[in-house]
């Protein structure tokens, strides 16, 4: 296929980029209003979670699916579609004066996510073998980068400005991607144009995937021994599992099973999911440190502003040092820098401990981790792209952010019962305690560790089979 030229190339990695880092932003941007949402609303705290939880439930929901209509219909098409549900989402919450409506635009917005891996896929149909691994790494790592970066924005915003701003900015953002796209990206056709979309497999999915999250993400809300959780969870092993008897029998699957039971795919999946609860875990638990009053002995005393502010670096070093994971990918392979990366991670957390006690030592602990998310975000897809066909590109990286987001959701739930077990009373108010933040983090330092394990677990690429390149597709099904 032939590679447009490096200005128009350049081009593409920008808006690529860009597009991870706004969907990221997504994410991020109703951190600030979260103890203001039930008065803005008018509701209660427990639905006022919905606008947090919805945009949860349509990315897992959504992510994947878009991920394979990308293979079936191409790239360029589905990155434009989901900007339509990005920016009307934004829309939607930025008139909403109660809670379903702005749920509803929360959850349109979730739809959007489906962006970065589609855009990862493109990648390896627009840019040239040279630049691959670098442009892999930045655009993977851009989820990091907005995540990082669209605390502090939003904070800054919320304070000086109304709320509605932020989601008026959002579907200013949300357009401005869709123009960029449409002018800059070329058409990618989809590798798997012709078959037929599984409907029934996008539904089992679904309704698995729904279950799972709202046990996860709920559980300590409802009581993890409640009916309520203890059902939901067995609702999802069954739905996931006879799911999986569908895609393994189906000949055109949503998520080909086959192929994902790679040991080199398989294995950097579950690595993924790792990954994401020890990339979650320090992103949890820093920003409360940073808030906590200086009466506790060991919070810091900021303001919400402030830090965001200081957390804000962190996204910054994920963009610098993307690119040198994509060098090092190049030099090494992916799997040298997923080693790296966690094990960076790793690094990050064990420094925790002696500096949680200063902004300065958070600052240096939130930088070195998120150096090692830099490169572990950027090796994952270059791994999974070189152990699928390019029929399914767009599907398995899509597959892939499903599970850093899995691992994500799991360290929420896991750091929320650790920090909800382990408090201190201060002043007539329930707090978390030290010790509880010490165990977190040493949580996260273990995850990270075991993920590198996993990591050097992974089988070589076949000999003459460089990231990006065709893999050969598995046997044909009975």
């Amino acid at each position: 296929m032939a590679h447009p030229r490096p200005a128009a190339s350049a081009g593409i990695v920008a808006t690529l980029a860009l597009a991870g880092t706004v969907a990221a932003i997504m994410q991020t941007l109703v951190t600030p209003l979260i103890a203001e949402l039930p008065t803005l609303l008018s509701t209660s705290p427990s639905n006022a979670s919905w606008v947090i939880t919805a945009t949860l439930l349509s990315a897992a929901v959504f992510t994947p699916v878009s991920g394979r209509l990308g293979d079936l219909y191409g790239k360029r098409r589905m990155l434009l579609v989901c900007c339509v549900p990005l920016f009307a989402g934004s829309v939607v919450c930025a008139v909403s004066s109660s809670v379903v409506p702005m749920v509803a635009g929360r959850g349109m917005q979730g739809m959007g996510m489906g962006l970065v891996p589609i855009g990862i896929s493109l990648l390896r149909d627009t840019v040239p073998a040279e630049k691959l691994s670098s442009a892999i790494a930045l655009v993977s790592a851009s989820m990091g980068i907005g995540g990082g970066l669209g605390l502090p924005i939003a904070a800054g915003v919320a304070e000086y400005a109304s709320w509605r701003a932020l989601f008026w900015g959002a579907a200013a953002l949300a357009l401005l991607i869709g123009v960029m796209i449409w002018t800059l990206v070329p058409d990618a056709p989809g590798g798997a144009a012709g078959q037929r979309f599984d409907f029934t497999g996008a539904a089992g999915l679904g309704v698995g995937l729904v279950c799972l999250l709202l046990a996860v993400t709920k559980g300590a809300d409802w009581g993890w021994s409640s009916g309520t959780t203890l059902g939901l969870f067995a609702v999802a092993v069954v739905v996931l599992f006879v799911w999986g008897l569908w895609e393994l029998r189906g000949t055109e699957p949503l998520v080909d099973l086959r192929t994902t039971a790679r040991p080199r795919v398989l294995l950097t999946n579950v690595a993924s999911v790792l990954v994401g609860f020890g990339m979650y875990a320090q992103m949890l638990v820093l920003p409360q440190i940073y808030q906590l009053p200086e009466a506790t002995g060991y919070g810091l005393g900021q303001s919400m502003l402030a830090m965001g502010l200081w957390m804000a670096p962190a996204g910054l070093m994920m963009m610098l040092v993307s690119p040198v994971g994509g060098k090092l990918t190049t030099v090494c392979g992916p799997k040298v820098t997923l080693i790296t990366g966690a094990l960076v991670i790793a690094v990050g957390y064990g420094l925790a401990v002696p500096l949680m006690g200063s902004t300065w030592g958070l600052l240096i602990v939130s930088l070195v981790c998120s150096s090692g998310v830099g490169f572990a975000y950027g090796a994952m897809p270059a791994l999974v792209m070189s152990s699928v066909p390019r029929s399914e590109t767009a599907a398995a990286n899509s597959f892939n952010t499903l599970m850093r987001s899995l691992g994500t959701s799991f360290s929420a739930a896991v750091v929320g019962v650790v920090l909800a077990q382990m408090t201190t009373t201060m002043g007539g108010h329930t707090l978390a305690s030290e010790d509880g933040f010490r165990l977190a983090l040493l949580i996260g330092c273990g995850v990270a560790l075991v993920s590198a394990a996993v990591a050097a677990a992974i089988p070589p690429a076949p000999a003459g089979e460089p990231a990006g390149q065709d893999a050969e597709r598995v046997p044909a099904r009975a």
